[in-house]
């Protein structure tokens, strides 16, 4: 880009900010940076804005100021529960109209007839005709849910969304009078005995009645367990999903499935020997092949596809589909395309549109693939109600904890189904810091701020209730994502984005909504560089926040005192992005980096950094009296817990890392394929595999959780 250095004038400051382009950021370094003229151009070109010459910016100006004064009624209206609302209805100036609401069937339904205020708006001018704004007032009493205004015209009618949010989501689960802890893992690491070398929904079912049971754990933190694509090879990270709605079937337990009770012996057969690679992985300490056992599942749940269904059964898959469609039938459709053509980038270019006739007529010819894909959707929503009616039989209060990535894989599912929502020109990424100084790009689309309102948020809130269908709290990673992402033009480095915000109010305020009825907990991760406003305000929503206790420090430096850490928080000693804590003490974080080239400064400085926040925080555990002299590797993990435990946070996290003594890293930030991420199977000190059978007989494990239960 030749002019990037070139600073914006006012028309493109005014129109960036009007588009809710952020022109300028404080960075990790304290210093101001200015967006460049070009890359401003660049972010809006990505909205759909065309700043390419100042006549073209002059006219989208205009048209975004007159975007309001064209719709009757905005795309949608989202306002906080007990306050009054005025909204706009735009009609030919002197036009008479009329308002009303149609309240949510699920809050009891019927009509509210709307009162217009006594608000003078001067008319304006739009497209050769005056238009008038009439100001109608929604009352404070609304109850919550997903309501519908209505306006009547003399020749026409218009009708939004109206929804209506809790001002706070309470706390859940008896948290205000008591915290609760629980485990945090990776389910794919977590294997059995009888998974197909990948942790599973009956792994899962087990571990939670076990860390119920004999821990006294509330709760289970598991990755995102969304889809990836259906063919081999499957993208390993959980973050990189081709849908963040729907699960990966990869998680699934054949036998587990009713049907396969009613399996032939020759069919049986098939599925034994499907299985016998696969099964051979469990104890295997080497990388976790998703591979071989997607592989050998899929090969089986075929032949468990084919068996008939109950009608009683076929009626709970058909009203399963029914309530989850049109997403899930796409989604499907997208699978079986796959099937078909392989990579979305090898597709013909009329495939990549999901209205075009090649789609259509594609719909009919793979309709049995496509049942096929909705059938493991079906059998991976009852496994995991499965799992946690089992965690709330363990006398779990909170029970499964989902995990929401930030985005979706750029050639998945929900990039080809919501590229209507998606602005399919940029990417999501991070500016420099200190660890990465050319900035990051994920790849991933972010949401189009203005076509997801007119939308009306749905496809937003059809994915955080299918994530909440089975669980007592969700974790949404990179919260902050809520409020503003930074955005990567196609075709530009990390360095020359923007931040775009986000319709906070209406994100935050819908996870609220969808959160309350179903009785969840709701965390966003809002580590690093956050706007103090930020956490001020989702504390003030009842949206817990995260803290680590490796990056919770006082202005001196030192560890931060447990008394100061925040209350509406899960606070933990260490996070999936780091060596489990027994390799954190031991400076496995810096060793790591430094094979991989990733350091920005000499090892000798980071490692004597390493070593000095190490020694501070040990020599914190002594003044607290919660560590002796000389003490074991367990007893430090031990102390470090402690520590989180006289922290005020009303959740606790422990990661099964650090309750088995596990050494290496999940995933390492800022590499790919030079490190095995999210492929290292749950292991002890020594190396040797923890199977579920024995993980809640491990000495480590007994022990820390006892620390934890006292707690």
């Amino acid at each position: 880009m030749s002019d990037e250095v070139a600073p914006a004038d006012e028309p493109l400051l005014r129109l960036a900010v009007a588009h809710g382009v952020v022109p300028d950021y404080h960075g990790h370094d304290g210093r101001h940076h200015a967006a460049s003229a070009a890359t401003l151009v660049a972010v809006l070109a990505a909205l759909g804005v065309d700043a390419s010459s100042p006549e073209r910016v002059q006219l989208a100006l205009q048209d975004v100021e007159n975007a309001p004064w064209r719709r009757v009624l905005p795309p949608i209206v989202v306002v906080r529960s007990g306050r009054l609302v005025h909204v706009p209805v735009h009609v030919s100036h002197g036009e008479p109209v009329s308002a009303w609401l149609e309240l949510d069937g699920a809050a009891g339904g019927g009509r509210r007839e709307l009162l217009q205020a006594d608000v003078w708006v001067e008319p304006r001018a739009v497209d050769g005709r005056l238009v008038g704004r009439a100001t109608f007032t929604l009352p404070a009493d609304l109850p919550l849910g997903w309501h519908e205004l209505h306006a009547q015209l003399p020749d026409s009618a218009a009708c939004t969304p109206v929804v209506v949010t809790p001002d706070r989501l309470e706390l859940v689960a008896d948290l205000e009078q008591r915290r609760a802890w629980g485990y945090m893992g990776q389910l794919y690491s977590i294997r059995s005995r009888s998974s197909w070398g990948v942790g599973d929904l009956s792994d899962l079912a087990e571990i939670v009645a076990l860390a119920g049971r004999r821990s006294g754990a509330d709760f289970l933190l598991v990755n995102p367990l969304a889809a990836a694509e259906p063919t081999t090879p499957m993208t390993p990270s959980p973050y990189l999903p081709a849908t963040r709605r729907f699960v990966n079937p990869l998680y699934l337990r054949v036998e587990d499935v009713r049907e396969a009770a009613y399996l032939s012996s020759a069919d049986r057969a098939l599925v034994e020997w499907s299985a016998e690679p696969a099964l051979a992985l469990d104890d295997d300490p080497r990388q976790i092949d998703r591979d071989v056992a997607w592989t050998a599942k899929k090969a089986a749940l075929e032949v468990v596809f084919a068996v008939p269904r109950s009608p009683a059964r076929q009626q709970a898959f058909a009203d399963y589909v029914a309530a989850e469609s049109p997403g899930l039938e796409t989604f499907a459709l997208w699978c079986a395309l796959v099937e078909r053509y392989g990579g979305i980038a090898g597709w013909p270019d009329e495939a990549h549109d999901p209205s075009s006739a090649l789609v259509a007529a594609a719909r009919r010819e793979l309709a049995d693939r496509v049942t096929f894909y909705e059938w493991l959707q079906w059998l991976a929503d009852e496994q995991l109600g499965a799992a946690q009616r089992a965690a709330r039989d363990a006398g779990m209060r909170i029970g499964i904890m989902h995990d929401l990535a930030v985005g979706a894989h750029p050639q998945g599912a929900d990039a080809w189904a919501l590229r209507d929502v998606l602005a399919t020109g940029a990417t999501v990424g991070a500016p420099p810091d200190m660890y990465n100084q050319q900035g990051q790009d994920w790849s991933q689309p972010p949401w189009h701020p203005d076509a997801l309102a007119r939308a009306g948020y749905r496809p937003y809130r059809d994915m955080i209730r299918t994530l909440l269908r089975h669980a007592g709290a969700l974790r949404i990673d990179h919260v902050i994502g809520l409020f503003r992402l930074w955005w990567v033009p196609r075709g530009c480095s990390a360095t020359e984005g923007a931040y775009v915000r986000y319709d906070h109010e209406a994100l935050v305020g819908i996870l609220a909504l969808e959160a309350h009825r179903a009785g969840a907990v709701i965390i966003g991760e809002d580590l690093g560089t956050v706007e103090p406003w930020v956490r001020d305000y989702l504390s003030e929503r009842g949206i817990l926040g995260t803290s680590v206790l490796w990056f919770e420090k006082d202005h001196t430096g030192n560890p931060l005192a447990p008394e100061q850490y925040r209350r509406l928080a899960l606070a933990s000693v260490t996070t999936h992005d780091l060596p489990p804590t027994a390799g954190y003490l031991a400076g496995e974080h810096v060793a790591l980096r430094a094979r991989l080239g990733l350091l920005t400064k000499p090892v000798e400085e980071v490692a004597a950094e390493a070593d000095d926040e190490r020694e501070r925080m040990v020599a914190a555990l002594r003044g607290r009296g919660l560590l002796g002299e000389q003490p074991s590797e367990r007893e430090v993990v031990e102390a470090l817990h402690r520590w989180v435990l006289a922290t005020p946070a009303v959740l606790v996290g422990v990661a099964l890392t650090d309750a088995v003594g596990e050494r290496r890293a999940q995933n390492q930030p800022g590499t790919d394929r030079e490190y095995p991420n999210w492929k290292v199977p749950l292991a002890d000190s020594a190396g040797g595999v923890v199977l579920v059978e024995d993980l809640f007989d491990s000495a480590r494990l007994t022990s820390l959780a006892a620390v934890m239960d006292r707690g």
